[in-house]
């Protein structure tokens, strides 16, 4: 049976539903009505369901957030945005505001280049128009249907991020997406993205996500990626938000065969956060890495929720998450790594480790292995504790003052995180603000998360 918060959104999409698809496109409508159907029979998760347990949001599901069903520009003035640039290499920047693709005049030039080299790049409602074969053909196909946040980001998408880049193109240089949520009151926005690298193409996608103000703000973000056969993939996703925040992360993944992908996810601020990862290695000779690390403090709550499903043989997993909790910060991990029966040598290894600087912080940890294939090499750990006292001890000994010992732990310990960073700049500036955060001087977005 529905909650009070359910049946208000259940009554909001049938009394919308006619403004919510005509401001719209065809091939997202035409997902609406069976995500409704599940959405209305399953609900929000909450902490009864084992892949929840640790994260309850029912008082956050019940805050009275606004959603843009009129699609009312959220841009405003385009001079407050903040402009994010790593140092030391290009970028193509664009912009999602709250669920809006923007491209600011800045990166018009970039737009014509991509598009130049056959690369269709931009806002996804508008490429479900003028590309509609291409979206019907992606859009929804392997986000999970029943999973409770992919199904209510399908019944209200209405826009989001779109990338194609054909068969062959390798992009020089990556393509760095900011998402910003802002707004008067309590919002809520549904962002659908939708990635599509083919047959033998490169691509580097740096994600940030930011807010402006202090409003409370609910992101619930679907992003869905399909690599071809020998592409290469690389998603980069830095969170550096405020305590005010929901970030729904789902990011869904198909590889073909001999593709390479790797996925670094990386938390410094947040409020609350729960990331679902899943990645299907679909073809023989896959490679992928999936690493993340979060630093929290205070009562921030990140919990990591991944599964790399080996369905066919011959490929190689590597997954690393680290966390570094202090305060009365929660963390939690759950990771799956799942070979197919027939999936013959296949190399999977998992490892969760975790600091806890004091007592009141927590951390919950769970790694899987689920095998029906018998000639693999497989393996998973998960480590939780307080900071190494003999390593301390050895760097006090030293003369190294005790806040500055600590900090070079807590760097030495997410390094090797950070070490799967393919693009030299980025590894740079993100050492940089892992260092600035250890040492409380990154207190909150104070603009660009990048930037810093």
């Amino acid at each position: 049976m529905a909650t009070n918060v359910e049946k208000s959104y259940i009554d909001l999409y049938k009394d919308y539903k006619e403004v919510l698809c005509k401001k719209s496109a065809e091939p997202l409508n035409a997902h609406r009505e069976e995500a409704f159907e599940i959405f209305s029979s399953i609900g929000f998760p909450n902490s009864n369901i084992e892949e929840y347990r640790h994260t309850d949001l029912t008082e956050d599901h019940a805050v009275d957030y606004g959603l843009n069903i009129n699609r009312v520009n959220p841009v405003g003035n385009e001079s407050e945005l903040i402009k994010c640039e790593v140092h030391g290499i290009k970028s193509y920047l664009f912009f999602v505001v709250n669920d809006t693709f923007f491209c600011p005049k800045e990166s018009l030039s970039a737009l014509e280049e991509l598009r130049a080299k056959g690369v269709k790049v931009g806002s996804l409602h508008d490429y479900a128009v003028s590309d509609a074969p291409i979206v019907e053909k992606h859009y929804n196909k392997i986000a999970p249907k029943k999973e409770p946040y992919a199904a209510f980001n399908t019944i209200f998408a209405q826009d989001g991020f779109f990338l194609h880049v054909p068969k062959g193109v390798q992009l020089d240089q990556p393509i760095q997406l900011i998402f910003v949520t802002r707004g008067n009151a309590p919002i809520m926005s549904n962002t659908r993205n939708l990635i599509i690298i083919e047959e033998g193409a490169k691509a580097q996608v740096l994600v940030c996500t930011h807010t402006m103000g202090e409003v409370k703000a609910l992101s619930n973000r679907v992003t869905e990626v399909f690599v071809g056969e020998n592409a290469t993939y690389d998603h980069y996703k830095l969170e550096n938000t405020n305590l005010q925040s929901l970030n729904l992360g789902s990011l869904y993944i198909n590889q073909e065969k001999g593709s390479n992908v790797l996925v670094n996810e990386i938390t410094l601020h947040n409020g609350k956060t729960r990331n679902n990862v899943k990645i299907d290695l679909n073809g023989e000779y896959c490679e992928t890495i999936l690493c993340g690390m979060a630093v929290a403090d205070s009562k921030e709550h990140i919990d990591n929720f991944t599964a790399i499903n080996h369905n066919s043989p011959n490929c190689k997993s590597k997954e690393l998450y680290k966390y570094v909790l202090d305060g009365e910060a929660c963390g939690v991990f759950s990771g799956r790594i799942f070979v197919k029966e027939g999936a013959q040598k296949t190399e999977a290894y998992q490892t969760n480790k975790n600091v806890c600087m004091k007592p009141t912080a927590r951390m919950f940890t769970q790694p899987q292995l689920e095998i029906y294939a018998d000639d693999v090499k497989c393996s998973h750990g998960a480590s939780t504790g307080l900071m190494d006292d003999n390593a301390l001890f050895y760097l006090r000994s030293r003369g190294i003052p005790e806040k500055e010992a600590k900090m070079l732990l807590m760097n030495a310990f997410v390094d090797d995180v950070l070490e799967n960073i393919r693009i030299e700049a980025l590894k740079d500036k993100i050492r940089q603000l892992v260092e600035k955060r250890f040492r409380g001087e990154l207190s909150r977005c104070a603009g660009c998360s990048v930037c810093g």
